[in-house]
């Protein structure tokens, strides 16, 4: 997939991406990189492959730093943070990619408390280590954007409803974040493909992913979605801080 970032573009300016060790996020933090950014690669438990991750950005030539934090955790957001802030200085985009609820043995209120609560949590703490002029970029799912009006698949119906709850959460911090001059975009796409989610969507009920596609006529692969989220960082925000990729017309 081509860069949607112009080599340079982003020179001088530090992108974070929450969950951005693999798939969607891992390609946006090497679309930002290779636009100039200095870029930081968050991790829950997958250390080793965040600095994989990157070891392969600095050998081109960008600067890139690993920081682990359960973002379930606000200390251990607040370090992050503040980690961030001392090696690169202030954030000037921060996309909310992070998500889930859809794991095994986890608690019953596991996908509010990272959907909804830790989505939250992040912006406030990491609010103050932004200027004027930053960027905040949610990542969700039309399954979820439009979850009070469109029925989705029972299995994802939990995830959906918690990541519209953070969705919302966000969206009532609209006039703190003006205030501040920090601007705000949702990005929703369909289901990916060749994401955990629509392998663990694929696991609970079989066929619904290529039913999914047969309905959408396509949909888009992990780094097409990266590219998008990559250029909502920078362009034009909708009037209704809303991005969407792909067709919309089964979720109106």
């Amino acid at each position: 997939m081509t860069n949607p970032l112009a080599p340079g573009s982003l020179s001088g300016r530090t992108a974070l991406v929450t969950g951005s060790s693999r798939g969607i996020g891992a390609d946006t933090v090497r679309y930002f990189a290779a636009a100039g950014a200095s870029v930081v690669i968050n991790f829950r438990n997958k250390e080793a492959r965040a600095a994989k991750l990157a070891d392969e950005i600095r050998a081109d030539g960008a600067t890139a730093i690993t920081v682990g934090a359960d973002l379930t955790d606000p200390a251990s957001v607040r370090r992050m943070v503040d980690a961030v802030s001392a090696e690169l200085g202030d954030i000037d985009i921060l996309v909310l990619n992070a998500s889930g609820g859809m794991e095994s043995g986890m608690a019953e209120d596991y996908a509010m408390v990272l959907n909804r609560d830790a989505q939250v949590n992040v912006v406030d703490t990491a609010i103050d280590a932004m200027g004027e002029g930053s960027r905040i970029v949610f990542v969700t799912s039309h399954q979820a954007h439009f979850i009070r009006n469109t029925p989705t698949m029972p299995e994802y119906e939990p995830v959906a409803l918690s990541k519209r709850a953070g969705e919302d959460a966000l969206r009532a911090k609209l006039p703190l974040l003006d205030e501040a001059g920090i601007e705000f975009v949702v990005v929703s796409g369909d289901m990916i493909e060749g994401t955990i989610t629509a392998t663990l969507l694929e696991r609970a009920n079989p066929g619904a992913i290529s039913a999914r596609k047969d309905s959408a006529g396509r949909l888009y692969n992990v780094s097409e979605f990266a590219a998008e989220i990559a250029a909502a960082a920078v362009e034009p925000i909708p009037a209704d801080h809303t991005r969407y990729v792909g067709d919309i017309s089964d979720f109106r």
